[in-house]
C-alpha cells in the first residue's frame, strides 16, 4: 500500500517552484497592465478615504466588509493614492493560492511523477483561469479572499492531527479574515470548523473549537469595535444593504441570476475543470489503496466548493465572477481526477502527458479570453478621461464623477458621492445623512441647480435621467463617456 506521504525530491521541488513563479510574473504583469474592474473604483475610494484618517460606515458608505479595504488604505498611505500597488498585493494573493493548492495536491497525491505532474496542473488551473485573471487582480477583495481560503483549508487539515489548539485558532483567524474581507466567504468557517469537529484525531474537541471560535471573534474584531461605535450605520452596511436593497431599481436582477448560474456552459475552463473534479470524487470514493485521512482532505476540498456555490448562488443578485472562489477547491479535486483519467488513457508511467494537455487547454482558454477582451477598458482609458475632467474643472469646484475618475484625480468625493449604486436608494432625510446617501432624485435637483461644475458618466441611461446634455452647455466624448461642464441652463 503507498505510504501516507509521496515520496518527491528536491527536483519535483524545483520543477513545481518553476511553473508557480511563471505564474505569479503572469499575475503580476496582468495586474499592472491590463486588469481593471469598474466597481474597484469605490474599493479604492474607501481605501483612499481610510488611508486619509476617515472610518468606513460611519464617515462614508461602504457595504462591504472592511479588512481588504484597510489592507488598501496602509499601502496608499505608503505608496501614494495609485491603483498599481493593490493590484500587484492583489496578484501576490492570487499566485499564493495557486501555490497553496498546488503544495496539497504534491503532498497529498501518493504516486511519484503523478503528484509533480497533477500539482503543476492544479497550479495552472487556479493562476491561468480567466476569470480570477480578469477580476482576481485588482483592488476588489477577490485576491486576498483566494489565499485566505485556501489558507484556512491548510491549517485546518494540520489541526486535526495536532494535539495542541494554536492551529486551530489559526484556522478560525484565517476563515473570519477571510469574511472580513467579503461575505462571500462566509461559509468557509463553518465547514471548516465541521469537518475538524468529525475528523479529529488529536487533541481535545472543545478545547480546538474553543480555539477555532476565538480565532474568528478576533478576525472580527475592528467590525465589533466600529459597531460598538455606530451600531446604525455598520448594520446597515453590512446587513441591511446586501439583504435589502442591492437588488433596488434592477428589474432584470432575476434575469441576471440565470445568466451567472449557467454561464459555465459557455466556459472551456468551467467545463475542463468541473469534469475533472467530478472524475476526481468518483476515483476517491472507489478508491480504497490510499490513506483515508488524505482522502478525507480532498472531501473537505469538495465541501467548501459545494458551500461557497450554494452560498453564492443565493446572492440576488449574483454574478459569474463570485464564483471564481471555488477555483482552488475544484483545482484540488480536479488534479485527482486528472490522475484517474490520465493513468487509464496514457498508462501509468506517461504521466506528463495528460498533465500537459490538461496545462495546454487552460493556458490556451486563458489567452483566447484575453483575445476577446482586448478591447476593454483599462486603467490607462480612463486615466484619458481623468484629464480631461480635470481640464475642465476649476480648482476646488464640486465634481459628480465616477469613482474611478475621482481616484486618479485624487479628490474627494463630495458626501454621499463615495458609493455610486447608494443613489439607487431613497429614505427619509434622516436615514440618507446619517448612512452618507444621496439618491438619484436629489441629485438630479442638485444637478439642474448648479451645484456641480462638471458631471462626468460611462452611462447613457445616467446621462439621459440628469439630461446632462440640455443642461450643460460644453460637452467632451472621451473612451465613450460623457463629460459636461459650464453653467447649467437652467440655474437660477
Amino acid at each position: 500500500m503507498p505510504g501516507d506521504r509521496p515520496d518527491y525530491g528536491r527536483h519535483s521541488i524545483i520543477a513545481l517552484s518553476t511553473v508557480v513563479l511563471v505564474i505569479a510574473g503572469w499575475l503580476i504583469g496582468y495586474s499592472q497592465t491590463r486588469a481593471f474592474v469598474w466597481d474597484e473604483g469605490f474599493h479604492l475610494i474607501a481605501a483612499d478615504r481610510i488611508a486619509a484618517g476617515k472610518t468606513p460606515y460611519i464617515d462614508f458608505c461602504f457595504p462591504q466588509t472592511p479588512l481588504n479595504a484597510y489592507l488598501n488604505g496602509a499601502l496608499i498611505r505608503l505608496f501614494g493614492e495609485h491603483w498599481q500597488a493593490p493590484h500587484l498585493v492583489a496578484a501576490l494573493f492570487a499566485a499564493g493560492a495557486a501555490a497553496l493548492a498546488a503544495e496539497f495536491v504534491l503532498s497529498r497525491l501518493p504516486v511519484r511523477g503523478w503528484n509533480v505532474a497533477c500539482a503543476a496542473s492544479a497550479a495552472v488551473f487556479v493562476g491561468f483561469n480567466s476569470v480570477i485573471t480578469q477580476f482576481g487582480l485588482v483592488g476588489q477583495a477577490y485576491g486576498i479572499c483566494l489565499f485566505l481560503g485556501v489558507a484556512a483549508f491548510r491549517t485546518a487539515i494540520a489541526a486535526v492531527d495536532r494535539r495542541a489548539s494554536v492551529l486551530a485558532f489559526c484556522t478560525g483567524l484565517l476563515a473570519g479574515a477571510a469574511a472580513d474581507s467579503s461575505l462571500l466567504t462566509v461559509p468557509v468557517a463553518p465547514i471548516l470548523l465541521i469537518w475538524m469537529l468529525v475528523v479529529h484525531r488529536a487533541g481535545s474537541r472543545v478545547g480546538k473549537c474553543a480555539a477555532f471560535l476565538l480565532g474568528v471573534l478576533v478576525s472580527f474584531l475592528p467590525v465589533l469595535w466600529l459597531f460598538a461605535k455606530a451600531p446604525r450605520q455598520v448594520f446597515f452596511n453590512i446587513v441591511q444593504y446586501q439583504a435589502l436593497y442591492r437588488r433596488v431599481n434592477w428589474p432584470g436582477a432575476t434575469l441576471q441570476d440565470v445568466d451567472a448560474l449557467t454561464s459555465w456552459m459557455d466556459s472551456t475552463q468551467a467545463l475542463l475543470l468541473g469534469l475533472l473534479a467530478v472524475a476526481g470524487i468518483l476515483f476517491l470514493r472507489k478508491q480504497r489503496e490510499w490513506n483515508g485521512a488524505r482522502r478525507a482532505e480532498f472531501y473537505l476540498a469538495g465541501w467548501l466548493a459545494v458551500g461557497l456555490g450554494l452560498f453564492i448562488a443565493t446572492a440576488h443578485p449574483t454574478f459569474g465572477r463570485y464564483f471564481l472562489l471555488l477555483v482552488p477547491f475544484v483545482s484540488m479535486l480536479a488534479a485527482v481526477g486528472l490522475y484517474s483519467v490520465g493513468t487509464r488513457l496514457a498508462g501509468s508511467s506517461q504521466y506528463w502527458r495528460p498533465a500537459a494537455v490538461a496545462i495546454a487547454l487552460t493556458v490556451l482558454a486563458c489567452a483566447r479570453a484575453q483575445f476577446e477582451d482586448r478591447d476593454s477598458t483599462t486603467w490607462k482609458d480612463y486615466g484619458e478621461i481623468a484629464r480631461k475632467v480635470g481640464d475642465v474643472t476649476p480648482p476646488g469646484a464640486r465634481l459628480y464623477a465616477e469613482e474611478v475618475v475621482y481616484f486618479l484625480l485624487q479628490r474627494t468625493p463630495p458626501n454621499g458621492m463615495e458609493f455610486s449604486y447608494s443613489h439607487k436608494i431613497q429614505l427619509s432625510p434622516k436615514r440618507e445623512a446619517l448612512f452618507h446617501i444621496v439618491s438619484e432624485a436629489e441629485l438630479k435637483e442638485q444637478i439642474k441647480a448648479g451645484r456641480f461644475a462638471t458631471v462626468e458618466s460611462c452611462k447613457d441611461d445616467t446621462i439621459d435621467y440628469y439630461r446632462l446634455a440640455e443642461l450643460f452647455p460644453h460637452r467632451a466624448d472621451v473612451q465613450d463617456c460623457g463629460i459636461f461642464w459650464g453653467k447649467v441652463k437652467l440655474a437660477k
